[in-house]
């Protein structure tokens, strides 16, 4: 996938993850220890970066998976992995969206999110599937603005990556996508 965007005179690229990204997601992985010991309960790990490779859902095929990364003037400022057509052929499960820290709160997650949206609502998908550690206010109030509905915590299970020693509840939330919208 490629989608080319503008923020603020700032040229935004969505591409696949190519193997050749990996130290520069491990940094942005090291800069988002915060969102790391949220969601874990302690900071990334290189196999975190291996993971995101080989963690798939249960029933999921491995060529519906999608591992994206998100460029601001050419330096890698975020990472997506998600999963189409999962759990229903008409879905989409994100298992990480992550922003680095320096990028947060200036539209790009929003211009990112959005956009991925109407790809996905004009290849048929009909809703989109995520959850957020509970308590990380940031990525409640991410999926909250973008229209997703929450529902009660659970402890996380058929996560996309392998679960961390310190793993908090998971608030599972879900978007309903209409091919009209974002």
């Amino acid at each position: 996938m490629l989608l080319d965007l503008e923020l603020g005179g700032r040229e935004v690229r969505i591409r696949d993850l190519e193997p050749a990204d990996e130290q520069d997601v491990l940094a942005l992985f090291d800069a988002a220890e915060d969102w790391f010991t949220a969601a874990t309960g302690g900071p990334a790990a290189p196999g975190d970066v291996q993971s995101l490779y080989y963690g798939l859902p249960e029933g999921a095929a491995f060529e519906d998976k999608a591992l994206l990364v998100v460029t601001v003037d050419g330096r890698i400022v975020g990472v997506i992995d998600a999963v189409l057509r999962h759990p229903t052929a008409g879905a989409c499960s994100l298992g990480l969206f992550l922003v680095h820290p320096a990028f947060r709160r200036q539209g790009l997650g929003r211009l990112v999110a959005s956009a991925l949206l109407r790809e996905l609502a004009g290849q048929d998908c009909t809703h989109v599937a995520a959850s957020v550690a509970e308590g990380w206010q940031p990525g409640t109030g991410f999926l909250a603005d973008l229209g997703f509905s929450f529902e009660a915590p659970r402890i996380p299970t058929n996560t996309h990556r392998n679960p961390g020693p310190g793993e908090r509840p998971v608030v599972p939330a879900r978007l309903r996508l209409d091919a009209s919208a974002h």
